[in-house]
Formats: structure tokens, sequence, C-alpha cells
């Protein structure tokens, strides 16, 4: 996952320039805190890191200069364990201060390897996961003088999904990368090599790059590199040549942020699952402060959110009442606190936000915190207001989301109110917990769905070709696929600048089918088979639009014929549990949107009157 920024550097330049060049370079991903380290050819290893700005590290670097050195490694942290403070602020380095570390992604078991080294009488000095992987190598350095295989006997050690750069300085000649799961580039030059989280890294000085595989571990000195595996054997790995100029290295590749954060969907999924679960399979949140008593008496939740964010609230619902059976509204943010709502101390709040800055959100939670409600957040930025005042906080980590239309954020949210659900039930006990990990394996299976219909995306850009003179579109479901067809019509709008409509497929002939004219393009949603009769509905209104005109466009699971004869056109979703829907069938329709606008020719990432966070009320 594109978590944070990475850099190393090895070569004859000044380390410090081209490291904090590199992090300037990385600085689009949106970041909280920076810091570099570097090993003098002779001396201690040193470093200097800052919560905030890259130009924050810059003035502390400027105010006490770091020595002249020809190795250096570089971080910006977007907070996954711990707040985004100095502290916290990468590299860690172990206690000797001989050994420094950049880490991203999340290490699953660093409760257990932390509490192993406490025992031993290692004192550590933050909150992050990242620090324990600097004690457990410096530890490892003691009786493994290498230090590629002493980075490769920690990594066997750890789970779950990380990038790590090392720099040790007893070894001043050679920086050593690992990944699992995690992105990490190599960048060839003459006589320097470079490491980075993407080649935007180190674009400026080089275009050839070496893509490291899974479960890899990367030497590089000045005059070369060498790959093994975490098995110890020597690995295949392949070079290629970078064709992009910088911003084009930013998106990596793509032509929109939208489009990458679009296909980044699959890793952010999988990211938000990653470590739920504790040794014996029970769930476990990242902040919660509530205790499971405080949870019991819970017998009502209100889910306060605004735009896509809202619609995730809205498939939330389905889930949360289905499983655990507690009554569950959802409200638009800006309307909760002005109508007196009903609340009290079995009142469960739950905010939904990707920046956590929301203002409309943080009105309503404090509101609720008036009236004596638990408050629990659903966020993508670590430390933000929202989760600060928040009783209790699940974080999406998604990664930073630059495009304002949100993609990765409304799906990451979605699969986060599911582990809610799934935990109220653990808590209140309606659900057994093979009957939660039956649900959870479903979950994992998610990303490769997603990632079958992004590799299929010619078929939205064939139809955004086909409709680009429409004016109006109407979007169509039932169940969960009424806020999927919400969200679909949102991003219509703010991207196309168009007419859209999202409708609960059944009000059709309560007023909205008189809208429909010749030629007008309607998406319906259809639920997999297994639901009820909502299927068979949902075909006859496809019929009833039809009837009038209408061009349909169909979005239906695979083997599922029912609705061939009455289609315009039809897109095939994989298939999964009705529940999980809306996280495959969302997909095509950001697809479209995106395609539409292009074609349109709008930016994108900057639709017109559009801010990424809305900080006002």
């Amino acid at each position: 996952m594109h978590m944070c920024g990475i850099v190393g550097y090895v070569g004859a330049k000044d380390a410090q320039t081209v490291v904090v060049g590199g992090l300037r370079r990385l600085e689009y991903r949106g970041y909280d805190s920076a810091g570099i380290a570097l090993v003098p050819s002779k001396g201690d290893l040193v470093s200097s890191k800052k919560a905030g700005k890259l130009a924050n590290l810059e003035a502390q670097i400027e105010h006490s200069p770091l020595p002249a050195a020809h190795m250096g490694i570089g971080h910006t942290r977007w907070a996954t364990h711990g707040a985004p403070n100095d502290a916290n602020a990468h590299p860690p380095l172990a206690p000797q201060g001989k050994v420094a570390v950049v880490h991203n992604g999340i290490i699953e078991n660093f409760l257990i390897l932390r509490e192993e080294l406490e025992n031993e009488g290692y004192e550590f000095l933050s909150e992050t996961d990242s620090e324990t992987v600097a004690f457990l190598l410096e530890r490892q350095l003691a009786t493994t003088s290498n230090l590629t295989e002493a980075t490769r006997l920690v990594c066997e050690r750890l789970e779950g999904a990380f990038t790590l750069v090392v720099a040790s300085a007893d070894h001043p000649d050679v920086v050593v990368g690992a990944r699992r799961n995690s992105p990490l580039v190599v960048g060839l030059g003459d006589g320097e090599n470079f490491l980075g989280s993407d080649v935007a890294a180190f674009i400026d000085h080089t275009k050839t790059a070496v893509e490291l595989g899974q479960d890899q571990v990367v030497t590089v000195t000045a005059d070369g590199i060498e790959v093994i595996g975490f098995d110890g054997l020597p690995a295949e790995s392949t070079t290629y040549t970078v064709d992009w100029d910088v911003s084009a290295a930013e998106k990596g590749g793509y032509d929109w942020f939208m489009t990458k954060e679009i296909h980044e969907q699959p890793a952010a999924i999988a990211e938000t699952l990653l470590g739920r679960q504790d040794a014996s399979g029970r769930l476990q949140l990242d902040e919660m402060r509530l205790s499971d008593g405080e949870l019991r008496e819970v017998d009502k939740i209100i889910i306060v959110a605004a735009g896509t964010s809202f619609y995730a609230g809205m498939v939330a619902k389905y889930a949360i009442e289905h499983w655990t059976r507690i009554p569950c509204e959802v409200e638009l943010a800006s309307e909760f606190r002005y109508r007196d709502p009903i609340l009290d101390r079995s009142t469960l709040i739950v905010t939904i936000s990707q920046s956590g800055e929301t203002m409309d959100t943080l009105m309503a939670i404090r509101y609720a915190k008036e009236q004596r409600s638990q408050v629990l957040s659903i966020c993508n930025t670590n430390g933000s207001t929202i989760p600060r005042e928040s009783d209790a906080v699940i974080y999406t980590h998604a990664g930073p989301e630059i495009a304002v239309a949100s993609t990765k954020g409304f799906l990451s949210q979605v699969v986060a109110c599911y582990l809610l659900a799934l935990y109220l039930a653990q808590v209140k006990g309606v659900k057994y917990l093979d009957e939660i990990g039956q649900i959870l394996e479903q979950l994992q299976d998610i990303p490769a769905g997603v990632q079958q219909i992004l590799d299929n995306t010619q078929e939205m850009a064939d139809l955004a070709e086909e409709l680009v003179d429409s004016k109006a579109f109407i979007f169509l479901g039932r169940h969960v696929g009424y806020p999927v067809a919400l969200e679909g019509a949102l991003k219509l709008k703010e991207l196309a600048y168009l007419h859209a409509e999202g409708f609960a497929a059944g009000e059709l002939k309560h007023g909205p089918i008189a809208v429909i004219d010749q030629g007008t393009p309607v998406f319906v949603v259809v639920p997999p088979r297994a639901r009820d009769q909502l299927q068979e509905k949902i075909v006859s209104n496809i019929q009833e639009v039809r009837a009038r005109g209408a061009f349909t466009i169909v979005l239906v699971e695979e083997g599922d014929d029912s609705v061939l004869p009455f289609p315009d056109r039809v897109i095939r979703l994989p298939k999964v549990p009705t529940l999980l829907q809306p996280l495959v069938s969302a997909v095509p329709l950001q697809i479209f949107a995106c395609e539409l606008a292009t074609r349109l020719g709008h930016d994108v990432d900057q639709p017109r009157n559009l801010a990424k966070s809305v900080t006002v009320e």
C-alpha cells in the first residue's frame, strides 16, 4: 500500500540533498511527518525528524546541520501506529543509535515482538510498530555482522505487509531494503544507486529501475545491487526503463490521481482488513476505547456522514442491522444537529470521514458528546481532529487520497463499516466466531474481485465514448445496490458536471419514471440471486424503463442470465455475497464517471467548485 514515501541513496553525491529531494518528489502523496538518517564515512549514524510538512524538517536541518555523507535514507510518514508527532516520526533508531529503519505498512505481530524485547530490558521511545524492527535489527547485528543477513532474519519473524529500508553505522557503504506486499523500487545510476517506494523518488537522477519481487531483500551499494529472497537464495529481478515525466511518475503512470486511486482499491481493501484478528481469531479494531460492557448496552446506532461517506453509511445500515440486530439510522452530518435528535448513553454515534476534519461531522460529534452518547469514528487520517475527539476509532489505512472525488476512500470506509458490524456482533454474542471468520474470509476474496473489474476497464471506456453526448443519467438499485446507485450518480455529477440521479428501483413508478425519455442512459445494479424476490423485481424495473425508450446498462453477477433478454449493455460483476456486493458494483461506475469526464475535457482530479475536505459548516 502506498502509505508513505521512502528514499534510500548510496553514491558520490551529497546524500542529504538527494534524500530530501526524493522526499520532496513524494510530497504529493500527503503525509504527516518526515525524517532522514545519514551515515558519514567516518563516525556515527545521524538523524533528523520532524512532525508536519517537509519544510519543518528542512528548517530543523538548517538550524542544526548534519555532517556530509554519501549514504542515507528518508521517509515521509502517513501514521498508522502512534500519533503523528516528532517521537513517532521515522526513522526510529535502535537504543545504541547505530541502526535506523524506515518502514511502510503494518507489522501485525509487533506487540508480541515488542513484549519479547521489553522483557529483555529494551525501552521504547515511541508507539510505532517500526521501532520494534529497529530494535530487532540491533539485537540481530550483535550476532550477525552482515547487514543483509541480519535484515533477512528479522523479516522472517515479521507478519503483515511491509517495506523496510535499513541503514547502519557499522555498514557505511550499504543500504538494505526488503519488501512483502508493499512496493519497493531500486533506481540504477552510474556509481550510485537509489531506493524508493516508487520511481518518483529518484526520477530526477535515473530512469533505470528494478522492481523488487515479493519477499525479497536487496543490498544496495554505490557499485551495484544484489537481490535475494527471504529464504536466503539468490532471486530474479527485472530491470526496466521509466519513460514517464515527473508528474506521470507521481501518478504511477496513470493520467489522473483518481485513476491511480481506483486501481489502488484492491490494495486499500486488503490494507483495511490487515491485522484485524488476534491469535484466537477474535476481531480487534484500531483504537477501541469503549469497553465490551459499554458496547453491549448500545441499543441504537446513528451513522453521521456527508457526501460519499454518507452512502458508505447507507450500505453499513444494511450490514449492521442484518448482522447485529441493532437498529441503525443514517443521517447527513449537516442535518443531524438541527433536528434535536434523541440521544443518550445507549446510543452509539458512528461518524465516517476520509479527512477526519469535515466540519459538519465534527460539530455533530461535539453535539453527541454533550448528550453523553458514545462516538466511534471511521477515518483515513491518523491524528486528525475527529478521531482525537472520538471514543473509538477504526482507521481505514487506505493511504492518502489525492483526487477530490473519493474512490478508494469510499470502498475502504464500507469495509471498515463491515468490520464494525462484525465487531458489535462478536461483543453482543449474536454471531459465533466461526461465522464472523467466514465473513472475514469472504472479505479477503474481494480485492481479487475488484482486480478482475480493473483488468477490463476498456468496457467502461467504450461505454463512455458511446454516451458522451448524453445530458442526463439515471442509476437504479435495490437493497445495498441503492446506495451504490446514489454513489454512481454522485461521481458523474462531481466529475462530468452532468445531471445524474440515483433512485431505489421500486420508487420508479412513484414519479421518476416520468423523466425517462428516448435514449436516456439508465444504469441498473442487479442484486445477487440469493436475495429474496428482489432479483425478479429488478428485472421488471429494467423492462419498465426500456419500454419508455431508455438505454439500459445492467450490472449483474457472472452466471446470472435472467436479465439477459432486456438490457442494451451488460457489465459482469464477480460473484460475491449480497451484502458485500457494493465493493465490486461501485467500481465500474467510478471508472465510467472518470472516463466520461476525461472525454468531456474536464480536470478529473480537481472538479470545479469542489474541495477535498469541507472544513466549513
